[in-house]
């Protein structure tokens, strides 16, 4: 199981910024390009008062400050560029956070969406939408704002797909901020198909696919819980992504580039279950060689020669 996709993690509050500038994304790209990523997605273009792009509604309606550069259109132009597709990632007010409602950011995505499209939608790579609000389990409001999200990127840009990459809560499922590694209220998988796929029944036709992050959940657990989103994935008509996390979730120092070994079981695991195509968080800062973490480019070494075994 190749990846041939990767997230682009620009506007983060958990992992440190790379300050890079049009160069090192370049590179970046090359980077990916030569490893067969075909596929780069933007996990947000704003998180509270941060955007990606100057957007003049943001601005306005939330106080959002003006970026120094349009990284929107940056990444654009390198995927033109480097022949890669880009998904454009949906808005973050951080109200989700606050209250545990998803209601919240149905009214700022509905002015995104049609204004991102407008900026920048004649961009050969512009490639489709990741739906960026993250949820484990059935979330009040979810369901209903991916529906009415994914329907209006798809009928603003003439049908491009929508992705969405929530989270397994299992026993890894803790907040990055708290000094534990596990918790014992983890999900079973019964109860986790019960609950998908009454939301996979929900957004028909209005997302098309679907990348559960893999690292909440322990190894011996993989094939059980990949088994189960597959079969729910083809159920309802969705393309089963993976989304292989590459840094590690063990350490009690969050976060740092992953051992190569347990990348390759999570990979193994989701092409024992049939995925259609495996993603990762992400290249930039734990894969790349110029990664300001040193491990991420032996990362990329052990990689590369995995690649080689196909």
């Amino acid at each position: 199981m190749k990846i041939t996709g990767t997230f682009i993690d620009e506007i983060s509050h958990d992992i440190p910024h790379q300050n890079w500038g049009p160069d090192e994304w370049d590179r970046d790209f090359g980077l990916m390009k030569a490893v067969g990523i075909d596929t780069v997605i933007m996990i947000r273009s704003g998180y509270r008062r941060f955007l990606t792009y100057p957007s003049a509604y943001l601005q306005k309606q939330f106080g959002c400050y003006r970026p120094p550069v349009d990284l929107v259109e940056l990444f654009l132009q390198l995927a033109d560029k480097h022949g890669i597709k880009f998904y454009f990632g949906l808005y973050d007010s951080g109200h989700y956070w606050d209250t545990g409602n998803l209601s919240h950011e149905l009214d700022a995505n509905r002015y995104v969406i049609d204004e991102v499209w407008q900026k920048y939608g004649h961009y050969a790579s512009f490639g489709g939408w990741y739906l960026s609000m993250e949820i484990s389990r059935r979330t009040k409001g979810a369901t209903e704002a991916f529906r009415m999200l994914g329907s209006q990127c798809k009928q603003v840009s003439g049908g491009l797909p929508a992705l969405i990459s929530p989270w397994i809560d299992g026993k890894k499922a803790v907040m990055a901020a708290s000094p534990q590694l596990t918790k014992e209220d983890a999900i079973s998988v019964l109860e986790h198909e019960k609950e998908w796929s009454e939301i996979f029944e929900g957004i028909q036709g209005a997302v098309d696919a679907v990348a559960f992050q893999d690292g909440h959940i322990d190894y011996d657990q993989l094939d059980d819980f990949f088994a189960v989103n597959k079969k729910m994935a083809d159920q309802f008509g969705l393309q089963c992504w993976t989304n292989a996390e590459s840094f590690d979730r063990d350490m009690p120092i969050k976060f740092f580039p992953i051992k190569f070994e347990k990348l390759r079981l999570k990979l193994e695991a989701a092409r024992r279950a049939g995925y259609d195509k495996a993603i990762t968080f992400e290249f930039s800062h734990f894969m790349s060689p110029q990664s300001a973490y040193l491990q991420a480019g032996h990362l990329y070494n052990r990689y590369q020669e995995y690649l080689k075994t196909f």
